[in-house]
């Protein structure tokens, strides 16, 4: 057996061995960690930003990748993952009931409007990541750059618009209008970031004025019922008496007409019993009479014929009253 002087002191076989198996080990758990340490696993909604001693030098798709040990460095950007920044509010647990905070939002959320009024807008911002980049290197704090850019450019939309169209009708036109600013200043920026939506969560008059702003508003709803009542009732009244107005025109002419057309024809009558009258005197006076006489006699009821002396009449209605009775009876 041979042993080694390590200095001044002999070391046994033995403990020889030890030490080496020793060096061994620690030589393949060193490996063993830089061979570890190279690999890494980039996730399905991720990109892999990877720097070498602090430069930029390539990217990595999702997947098992690998890299220098010590040399180089992975930083994990979200590129699919849809983000949010909200203002006005926070979020104090989501779920099915979600539960919401406004304390400390107050400095963020109050606006003035561009006639002077008070507006509490609360928004959410919905962005992703669309280039990688840009956003871990050439702004040094993208997030708050975004949550600047957000809470100016709202209040830059809401100062140019009243506060009823901020509280009602333009809600969409100022989310599109915030939305499409914002991607521009992105853009100009290099933030890396695209804007997917801008959504007003809710927009109320401040505390102090809120009863008195929401009488003003239910007067307005009362003024714009009644408003549409009245249209509604004319819309109802007026045709119908136009109708019925034309419906009496219709009749007084159609009545005129047939006025004028029986004169008419009664005229042209005339003018012809008249000719046949200058023909023949008598026979025409004759003819007229017994007409008439047919026309009239059957609606008489008791007939008494005399001659101008006028004798004999009391037999002849004691006769038609016997006749009456018998008939009766």
């Amino acid at each position: 057996m041979t042993t080694q002087n390590y200095g001044n002191v002999e070391v046994p076989p033995f403990v020889q061995n030890i030490l080496n198996n020793f060096k061994r080990i620690l030589l393949g758990i060193f490996l063993l960690l830089v061979v570890w340490s190279g690999f890494f696993q980039v996730g399905p909604e991720e990109i892999g930003v990877i720097t070498r001693f602090g430069k930029f030098t390539r990217l990595v798709q999702p997947g098992l990748n690998f890299k220098i040990p010590f040399m180089e460095i992975v930083q994990k950007v979200p590129v699919e993952r849809q983000q949010k920044q909200e203002f006005g509010f926070r979020t104090v647990a989501s779920g099915v009931r979600s539960e919401y905070t406004k304390r400390g939002t107050a400095d963020e959320s109050l606006m003035l409007t561009g006639d002077l009024n008070l507006a509490d807008v609360e928004w959410v911002v919905q962005y992703r990541v669309s280039d990688p980049y840009k956003y871990l290197f050439m702004v040094r704090n993208p997030e708050t750059t975004l949550r600047d850019i957000s809470e100016s450019t709202m209040r830059q939309v809401v100062g140019d618009r009243t506060v009823n169209e901020v509280l009602t009708v333009g809600r969409v036109e100022i989310a599109n209008t915030v939305k499409d600013l914002m991607q521009a200043l992105c853009d100009e920026y290099s933030l890396g970031i695209r804007v997917d939506q801008v959504v007003l969560q809710d927009v109320n008059p401040p505390d102090p004025v809120k009863a008195a702003f929401n009488a003003v508003n239910q007067a307005q709803q009362e003024k714009e019922t009644l408003i549409n009542q009245a249209k509604s009732e004319y819309n109802r009244v007026i045709p119908r008496a136009r109708g019925q107005a034309q419906e009496t025109i219709q009749k007084a002419e159609g009545y005129a007409t047939a006025r004028v057309n029986t004169a008419q024809g009664e005229a042209a009558r005339f003018n012809m019993l008249y000719q046949e009258y200058i023909k023949a005197q008598d026979v025409t006076r004759r003819r007229i009479y017994l007409e008439t006489m047919q026309r009239v006699l059957p609606k008489l009821g008791n007939k008494i014929i005399t001659d101008q002396e006028g004798n004999n009449v009391l037999p002849l209605l004691q006769m038609q009253m016997t006749g009456k009775k018998t008939s009766g009876n």
